[in-house]
């Protein structure tokens, strides 16, 4: 049976400053974006039964303003974060030992994949800013079930999301993302890593600590800088562009809502589709569906957009179209748009 403690030699300081350099970052980056502006905005919640107006609702006709429109307001939302999950990405590469990475994530099954969900607790990301840090993670092999548990997860399991849900629109809504939202992070994950290649699973984990214990070919400053620049050129360029294209086209992805549309069925589908591949920043999905509900729309394409705005996007597919087979990425969203049809009926019969 492999041991890391009889084939890794004794670590002193140069080795444990790398990991302690990385928690420090992850800490007081996270600290600073997300902790912090979430813990002062749950107040908000609680006090106003509302956080904010809702990100869609500037009625534009142009699909070039629009897109410039929206997209100012997006990235406005989000630079810091996905600046954060870029440098995290990045440093995930050459501060994490690799053999940790494959204890932790590396073996296919329920165990990688329940804590890759656990991880990304912390986190409290969007899709798209998760994204880097999960490309991040497939580099250093972490298997498929994890990586997406980790990323799906970031989103759905947002507990600041979670809180302000339960506020704005009620604590049944809550419990049902949250049911909703496990069944998506550990069913979806599970199953796609099933579907992956069998080339996608990671190394042997001996492999990975003989690599680990053998000298830096170069400094970490050019390590870091290296995947620093890979990171960001694979992923930051498609993500602008893609999110412009979505800022023109929810023009006819989100048509007005009126009262006959709220009580179709009808429906369902279609807000689920355009949920799935749509883009929005952290906890968006509250303010606009608390918008849309009072425009009339239905509880059960309600409850598809919860579960589906913030699950996955178009961008985050494009920012991740390296680190996983094309498969994968259709199965997830093709399984995200199914949990987001089911989670619609099943809020109809009970919220």
């Amino acid at each position: 049976m492999y041991s890391l403690s009889s084939q890794s030699p004794a670590r002193g300081w140069s080795f444990w400053w790398k990991p302690a350099l990385f928690v420090l970052v992850a800490v007081v980056g996270l600290y600073y974006v997300k902790w912090s502006p979430y813990y002062l905005k749950s107040f908000l919640a609680a006090d106003k039964h509302s956080i904010g107006a809702s990100i869609l609702d500037d009625q534009q006709g142009s699909p070039v303003t629009a897109a410039l429109t929206y997209a100012k307001v997006y990235f406005l939302a989000i630079w810091k974060a996905a600046v954060l999950a870029v440098i995290l990405g990045s440093l995930l590469q050459v501060l994490i030992p690799r053999d940790w990475l494959l204890r932790l994530f590396g073996r296919p099954g329920f165990n990688s994949v329940l804590r890759g969900g656990l991880f990304a607790l912390p986190g409290m990301m969007c899709s798209c800013c998760a994204a880097p840090v999960v490309a991040g993670m497939r580099r250093q092999q972490v298997s498929v079930g994890a990586a997406l548990a980790f990323w799906i997860a970031n989103p759905v399991l947002n507990p600041a999301t979670l809180v302000f849900m339960g506020f704005v629109l009620g604590w049944g809504f809550t419990a049902l993302r949250l049911v909703a939202g496990l069944v998506l992070v550990l069913g979806v994950s599970l199953i796609a890593q099933r579907v992956s290649r069998p080339e996608q699973t990671p190394e042997p984990a001996q492999e990975a600590v003989a690599e680990a214990a053998a000298p830096d070919s170069q400094n970490f400053l050019g390590r870091w800088s290296r995947s620093l620049w890979q990171l960001f050129w694979s992923t930051i360029p498609v993500y602008i562009l893609a999110v412009l294209a979505l800022g023109a086209a929810r023009v006819w992805l989100f048509p007005h809502v009126d009262g006959a549309m709220g009580s179709s069925l009808l429906w369902l589908v279609p807000l689920a589709v355009a949920g799935t591949l749509f883009v929005i920043p952290t906890a968006a999905e509250i303010p606009i569906v608390q918008t849309m509900m009072s425009l009339g729309l239905g509880t059960a394409p309600a409850v598809a957009l919860l579960m589906t705005l913030p699950s996955i996007s178009l961008p985050s597919l494009l920012m991740l179209r390296k680190s996983f087979d094309a498969r994968v990425l259709l199965t997830v969203a093709l399984l995200t748009i199914l949990v987001g049809v089911v989670s619609g009926l099943v809020g109809a019969l009970l919220l």
